[in-house]
């Protein structure tokens, strides 16, 4: 059998997944409502094949919005259109995690509530950042973000509170994990970045206090559904929307020490090559998260079945996650394990629309519909 390793089961927490082929969170803004439905059921059904599907990036409250057409599950609508999908999931044999995300400083008043200003840690705006807006015509598209204001110190308990609420709404639709996204320039990676915290409270300044948010929101997704059901998604080295970090290795560690004192489910470490140039981690630099962190690492980035075999086999990784080859192979395990051909994806269809680079690619031909 190709790919032994990729293929055999493992534990991620509490869970026991079929396959070490993870789904990795990919936004396609095809909710004009910010509520999941058929169409979401249909495309993530498609893919429960995955040993686990982290969903899209999904808003926790209306401030945390800085993409128009994206999923939010602040509502009592959202949460039962999340369980629709889940279900959906569930019937044909998958398991799915929830991701929770607040975009922080990447957004712009006319994606806010009331046209209000974003928030962040620090009254910082993100050099050539863009968000997605809809403008007054009801075209929609990328707009520079605003200038955000700086979060009161008594209002970061709040912001808390809603990753606590959308954790239990999480928990009530019927998905099997949470993953917190601190990756990727949002919000809970800029209160981890030097460059764009500049707090003087106990949120800023020392390592310590530049992780005191992003943990205390942690341990809120943990109370909820349990430290082994909860993971984290990270970006060390990331300079995205202006980000910059000159301390994003002490961070890495700090953050990896802190997690494993919880016994988080696992870490799930982003290495993007589309933003903020080709990141690839050194193996010095893998092993070490190895040795700080007792949980899982999920690695995701530029991945395919032979370098996913690779960096498991080595003992670095105990799983991948795979992104755009999941877009256009929604059978991506069973191609993996024929070692047949991939579909290639359509980037012109990756964000909007409809079924179309959605739900319609082609499955390996068994004789039967697959996508049903």
């Amino acid at each position: 059998m190709a790919h032994d390793t990729l293929l055999t089961p493992t534990r991620l927490g509490s869970l026991t997944l079929p396959n070490r082929i993870l789904m990795a969170p990919l936004t396609r803004a095809r909710t004009p409502d910010s509520v999941p439905g058929k169409l979401q059921e249909a495309y993530y059904g498609q893919r429960a094949g995955a040993g686990l599907i982290i969903s899209e990036a999904t808003n926790i409250s209306p401030t945390a919005r800085g993409y128009v057409y994206t999923p939010g599950i602040w509502t009592d609508e959202q949460e039962t259109g999340w369980k629709g999908v889940v279900d959906a999931v569930h019937a044909k044999g998958g398991r799915m995690a929830l991701q929770l995300w607040h975009v922080g400083r990447v957004s712009h008043e006319m994606v806010q509530p009331d046209g209000q200003a974003p928030v962040a840690p620090s009254a910082l705006k993100g050099e050539g950042a863009q968000c997605f807006v809809e403008f007054e015509d009801g075209t929609a598209g990328r707009h520079e973000t605003s200038t955000p204001r700086a979060l009161e110190t008594d209002e970061i308990p709040g912001i808390v509170d809603d990753y606590r609420q959308a954790a239990i709404r999480a928990k009530r639709a019927g998905f099997d994990m949470i993953e917190v996204h601190a990756a990727n320039a949002y919000l809970l990676n800029q209160f981890l970045a030097t460059g764009t915290n500049k707090r003087t409270d106990q949120y800023g300044g020392s390592l310590e206090n530049r992780a005191r948010f992003p943990l205390e929101v942690v341990d809120a997704v943990a109370e909820v559904f349990g430290p082994q059901r909860t993971g984290i998604r990270l970006t060390p080295f990331i300079e995205l929307f202006g980000l910059t970090d000159d301390e994003s290795e002490a961070m890495t560690f700090y953050l990896l020490e802190q997690l494993s004192k919880r016994g988080l489910a696992y870490v799930h470490v982003n290495e993007p090559d589309w933003a903020g140039g080709d990141i690839k981690f050194s193996d010095d630099f893998r092993r070490e998260m190895r040795a700080r962190f007792t949980g899982s690492l999920i690695f995701c980035g530029h991945y395919d079945a032979e370098r996913g075999e690779r960096i498991i086999s080595d003992g670095i990784a105990d799983a991948v996650a795979i992104g755009r080859s999941y877009i256009a192979n929604p059978d991506l395990v069973e191609r993996f394990r024929l070692g047949a051909e991939l579909n290639e994806p359509d980037p012109e269809t990756f964000y909007g629309g409809d079924e179309k680079g959605y739900t319609d690619y082609p499955f390996l031909d068994n004789g039967f519909d697959r996508r049903a």
